[in-house]
């Protein structure tokens, strides 16, 4: 009997669902609801602000007055271009310079990358804050001591693009392959049983600009950021009375 009432009751039901089914509930729709908008657009057409402008006089006029001091002069725009650059050039040289008076020994080779430089430095006064535009990283000046193979996979890299390395020369093939590498005019051999001292910033020496072939070399540090190296390079120009030149050389021959 309670069988044949539950039977008869479920039926109902189905019939029910089955010919209403606007009575169903719809499905679940999210609906956003957003904060109300308290942000407002810096731009040029806004008024500045009186009190900030005033708290941030007194350290903004420090920060310009020393971005311009004078470092020296460069009769000629050091640039940097595709292949050897004048301004890689002078900037890998200075690296080996510094690298070899923080470590009191010397080291035969510096690389700095096009890449790795973000501006030339114009004809004229060298400020310091155009050394800040041409390194305006935190990267420090660091020195790898790297094996024969690793050496021999620089100037592959290097041969590719034709990239001068501070302390050596190389000729191309016609197939983009160094040969006749010679550091420090002594012929370069990949399976000689030594390292080669390169002076070189932390960034690449980790790998960047895909110098992938660096990462397993431990560093050794000169605490000194390749920034500062700059500047103290052209101050100590200025001070010997030489202005600010670099040029072609010749290193990567054709």
């Amino acid at each position: 009997m309670l069988q044949n009432s539950f039977r008869t009751a479920l039926a109902s039901l189905l019939v029910v669902v089955a010919v209403a089914p606007g009575c169903q509930r719809a499905a679940y729709a999210p609906t956003a609801r957003f904060a109300p908008v308290t942000s407002q657009p810096v731009g040029k057409t806004q008024a500045e602000d009186p009190a900030v402008a005033a708290m941030i006089a007194p350290y903004h006029d420090r920060v310009t007055s020393h971005m311009q001091e004078v470092l020296g002069t460069a009769p000629v725009a050091l640039v940097k271009a595709q292949g050897e650059s004048p301004l890689a050039n002078f900037v890998a040289d200075l690296q080996r310079a510094r690298a070899s008076q923080v470590l009191g020994k010397p080291v035969p080779l510096g690389v700095m990358t096009n890449g790795g430089l973000r501006a030339g430095l114009s004809a004229g006064p060298v400020t310091l804050g155009s050394v800040f535009e041409l390194m305006p990283f935190e990267n420090e000046l660091v020195v790898l001591d790297a094996p024969g193979p690793v050496v021999q996979q620089l100037f592959e890299y290097a041969a590719r693009i034709k990239m001068a390395v501070s302390g050596a020369t190389y000729a191309v093939t016609f197939d983009g392959m160094p040969k006749d590498i010679r550091i420090g005019n002594q012929v370069f051999d990949a399976n000689q049983d030594r390292t080669w001292p390169i002076a070189i910033s932390d960034y690449l020496a980790s790998g960047g600009d895909n110098m992938v072939f660096f990462k397993s070399i431990e560093p050794r540090h000169t605490n000194v950021l390749l920034r500062n190296a700059i500047a103290d390079h052209i101050r100590s120009l200025t001070k010997a009375g030489q202005p600010v030149t670099a040029k072609v050389e010749g290193r990567v021959k054709q």
